[in-house]
Formats: structure tokens, sequence, C-alpha cells
């Protein structure tokens, strides 16, 4: 009885995954990307296969799940509707709350029949004793078996605790319950005196800015936390997730955030293997509807490098919604597992970011300085110039005030606290991050992302001359132009070079740097073209556009 109880309030079971190649797992070490074998026959065909009770009553609630969400999004204009219809008396009301009442009995007996279903079939039957056990028992052998099983992750047991660390704990200066340390944005009006008669003024503009971002903002932002959507994909992720697993020997781990949400990681190891990049650790921040099953995270894979992917809060695994702060806490325990759990120093962490995962990869800059890299592909440096395209011109005020204060994605203001290399891809035809047209390569906000970089770091050789030579350079939108406006003012790289150099012996290497005070226009305007080539690269190429492994390289550093 207490198996069949088990098994009624068991998570559902999507795959069990083949069994490893024995020298792979043996040595719990991935092969190559270019070493591992065609698999034999595809990852569809290790679906878990349910018996007729359990399939047809998952098709039955599954249904109910997605009528539940589509009512959940379009509540406020039913309730509109009842409202003037007159359908809100109780006199209505009563009655449908008996026909509620008398569903949600049945979808409880659904839910009932599955169970039995899934008592029925001994595959289910093993899984839910391993996962018991687990849940007893956090035992490596307990986790080997279960990580043979993809099923709901909310059942998953947590790996890594954000207060793990031996040095988090009791420490003043790490993340509290409230979560990490973020910058906060300047007051809007600076020097007023906030009385309380001022925040009487501003809380109907405050609460309307509340209401936009916890419910239009919020999804807009980061359609990937929809549930229709992730529910659409649900296939894709699991034939993606079950691709790392098999083929990479990824491992999966849930870690808890400072905030109690839960976030849902993939790591492949190539620290064992013949490729020097292996020693390396890969930590990729995805896009605003991007997932690690099928995100960014192949491209330094087929690189060699290791890797370490997870899902933003609300996607897929993770729990939690995608605001500023969560995605901040986030990404402090998936580097704090990382650093004290996967056994990396911070000297071997690059953090490579897509789109909007720029904003934790440059938070995680920020927060960890002792990372070796930075690498930002169709970022950009900050969301309010992206939000007002966008939104109608009459709502400038309002889309300003509520990116500020609820989602306030400071990209630029948080890379200038890094001091180590940085590299920056710009997509030529980017149809995303331009704030015109995707032809108008100059309306690309990566550029104002590396003129805020190079601005902050080399104030003296970013005058106008300098930055006048860098906006020519960057109006290229082919690599012979890049090559002609480079050969224009004829560039000396070892020249620039040996400067650079000379002035770090002399002054050590902390930004920003006076290099170029006493230096003609012409030195200025040289050296401003070779650290903008140095630290942009151009594809040419769409915002979504898999980034090819061969344009995956490590910044330039003196």
């Amino acid at each position: 009885m207490a198996k069949l109880l088990s098994c009624v309030l068991g998570p559902r079971l999507y795959k069990i995954y083949r069994e490893r190649d024995t020298d792979r797992a043996a040595s719990s070490v991935p092969e190559t990307p270019t070493a591992v074998p065609a698999a034999s026959s595809s990852s569809w065909d290790t679906y878990y296969q349910p018996r007729a009770l359990e399939k047809h009553a998952d098709s039955i609630l599954a249904l109910a799940s997605v009528f539940w969400s589509i009512s959940y999004y379009s509540s406020p204009f039913a309730f509109f509707y009842l409202y003037r219809k007159g359908y809100l008396s109780l006199s209505k009301v009563v009655p449908f709350s008996h026909y509620a009442g008398t569903l949600l009995l049945l979808l409880a007996g659904v839910a009932c029949l599955r169970g039995i279903g899934r008592w029925t079939n001994p595959q289910y039957r093993q899984f839910i004793t391993i996962l018991e056990a687990t849940h007893r028992n956090q035992s490596a052998e307990n986790k080997r078996q279960l990580a043979n099983y993809n099923f709901d992750f909310r059942s998953w047991p947590v790996d890594f605790h954000w207060e793990e660390p031996s040095n988090r704990k009791g420490s003043r200066g790490g993340p509290s319950r409230r979560g990490v340390a973020l910058l906060r944005p300047e007051p809007l009006h600076r020097g007023t005196a906030d009385t309380f008669l001022n925040r009487v003024k501003k809380l109907p503009c405050q609460i309307t800015s509340y209401l936009v971002a916890h419910t239009l903002g919020r999804r807009m932002l980061y359609p990937g936390s929809v549930y229709l959507l992730q529910k659409a994909l649900m296939p894709v992720l699991l034939q993606g997730q079950a691709r790392l697993v098999e083929e990479c020997n990824g491992r999966r781990a849930k870690l808890l955030a400072c905030d109690g949400n839960e976030i849902d990681t993939m790591f492949v190891d190539r620290r064992g293997t013949a490729e020097p990049q292996g020693q390396k650790l890969v930590i990729c921040c995805e896009g605003n509807a991007g997932f690690y099953e099928v995100g960014c995270v192949s491209t330094p894979l087929e690189a060699g490098y290791s890797v370490l992917g997870w899902n933003h809060p609300g996607f897929a695994g993770s729990t939690g919604v995608p605001f500023p702060q969560n995605e901040a806490n986030a990404m402090d325990v998936v580097v704090q597992f990382a650093i004290h759990r996967l056994g990396f120093q911070p000297q071997d962490i690059v953090i490579y970011a897509w789109s909007i995962g720029g904003f934790t990869a440059t938070w995680a800059a920020m927060s960890y300085p002792d990372i070796s890299a930075v690498i930002l592909d169709a970022s950009f440096d900050d969301l309010v110039p992206l939000a007002l395209k966008v939104m109608p011109d009459s709502w400038r005020a309002l889309v300003t005030r509520t990116v500020r204060q609820h989602l306030n994605l400071n990209n630029s203001e948080q890379l200038c606290r890094f001091q180590g290399p940085v590299l920056l891809v710009r997509r030529t035809k980017d149809e995303i991050i331009t704030t015109t047209v995707p032809e108008d390569i100059m309306s690309n906000r990566g550029n104002d992302l590396l003129l805020k970089l190079l601005q902050f770091r080399y104030p003296r050789v970013m005058v106008e001359e300098g930055l006048r030579a860098v906006r020519q350079w960057l109006e290229a939108s082919s690599q012979l132009e890049e090559a002609s406006i480079y050969s224009r003012w004829e560039v000396e790289e070892d020249w620039c070079v040996s400067v650079l150099r000379s002035y770090q012996a002399e002054h050590g290497p902390d930004f920003p740097w006076s290099v170029g005070e006493d230096m003609s226009a012409d030195g200025r305007r040289q050296l401003a073209l070779f650290l903008a080539r140095k630290h942009l690269h151009n594809f040419e190429a769409t915002h979504c556009t898999p980034l090819p492994a061969q344009h995956f390289q490590m910044p330039w550093h003196l």
C-alpha cells in the first residue's frame, strides 16, 4: 500500500537513459566531441513507456494543466467579462464552486488511476524505489542510479546548498536570505527631499510600475519562463538533455540558492581528456528563451572545454521567477558549486553569455574578480533603450521607471567593475539588440557596451580622436571594411603592445589606466583601434544563429 501511494504521489518519469559505455562509466570522463561515436539508436528510443492506464491518465492531467495555465493568463479578462454580465453574484458563484469541486474530485480520481498504472509497471516501481532511497541517503551509489532517469525535476534531491561552503557560514560579506548584492540605480530626481508627501505622490507610479513588471514586463523580457512555451518545447528539451547525458556524460544537479529557488544545472567534465582546454570550465548563461538543453552550451562543448550549463529561475527544472535579484542569486550558487563542489579554481573559470545572459555574466565577473575571462555574445549595455524600442513613445516615462526599479539589467556598469580579459561578439545582422533596423549596425547596443568598457579602462585614449576612430571602425559591416579602416590609420600592433606593457609594468594592472595622456592624436587613434579590435569580434549572423566553435576564442590579454 505504501508503494502504491508513492506511485500516486510520485513524479512523472520521462526517460530511462541508455547504459553508458563501460570504459566511460569507469573513468567518469567524457570523450571529446570529435571522439564521441554516433549513437547506434536514437535518444528517442529510450523514452519510458508507460502502461495504457498511466498513459491516458497522464494525457488527461496534462490537458487539465494546459487549460489551467490558459485560464490563469486570461483570468483578468474573464473576471471583467463575468462582472459585466453579472455572473459574479453569490447565486451564480455557489453553483460554479460545486462544478469546480466536482472537477477537482474527478482529476484526483484520474491521478489515482495513473498511480495504479505506475504501480503495475516494474520500471516505474524500480525508479520510485531508487528515488526514495536517494532522498533517505544521498550516497554516491544512489545518486549514480538516480542519474539514469529523467523525471520531473521538482522531485530531484538537492545536491548543493548555497550555505555549504564553510567560508559562508556566519560570514557577513556573503549573501543573506534576502539575496546577493546588486548595483542599485541612481534616484531619478537627485537632490529632492524624500518627504512623506513626496512618497505619497510617487505611490501610484510605483504601484503601476510594480504591476507592469510582474505581469507583462517579466514575461516579455523572459518568454522562456511562460509555462505554455515550456510545454511546447518539452520534447526538444528532453532530447537535448538525453544528448548531454548519454553522449557527453553530463551530470545533472539541483542547487539551492539563497532565496530558496532550485536551480537546474548540467555539468560536462573534460579534465581527464587529452584536450588542454578541458582544464578550463565554461559557465554558460543562456538568453531570455534559452535553455541549457538546447542553448549556447553546444559552442564550448564542441570546442572541447568543460562546461556547466544552468537554467534561469522559472525555466524548465529551475523554480522561481527571473527577476534580476533572483538571477544574481542563481548565478552566485552556480559559481559556488563550480568552485567548492566541482573543484575548479576561479582562475580556471570562464563566463560565457549569450544575449540577456550578459546580466548574470557581468554580475559574476563583478562579484568574483578572480575568474579567468568573460565572453559576451550578442549582448547589450543597458535594457532601457531596447525596452523603449518596443513600447509606445507615450509610455517612455513608465517604461524607464519600471526597468530601473524592477528589471534593471545594467550590464555595462557591472562589466566595468571587472578587471580581467573581456571579449565581445557582435552579430552584424542582429535584429534583437538594435534600436532601429538590423541593417543599421551602429544602432547595435553591443557598440555601446564596447565604448563604455574602453572609456572606463582607457579614458585618456578614448578621447575625441580615439572615440571617432573607433566609431568609424564600428560602422564597418564586413571584414574588408574593417581592414580598410585599420590600414588607413596605419595601426602598428607591436608598438601598441609595447606601450601597454610598459605602462602595466610601471603602474600595475588595475583599471582605469592613464596611458595616452601625453600621446599624440595619431598615437591615440592607433591605440584606440587596436584595443577595439582586441575586445570585439564580428560574426556575420542574426541574433539567434548558434556561434560556431571556431568563433569561440579566449579574450585577448597582455
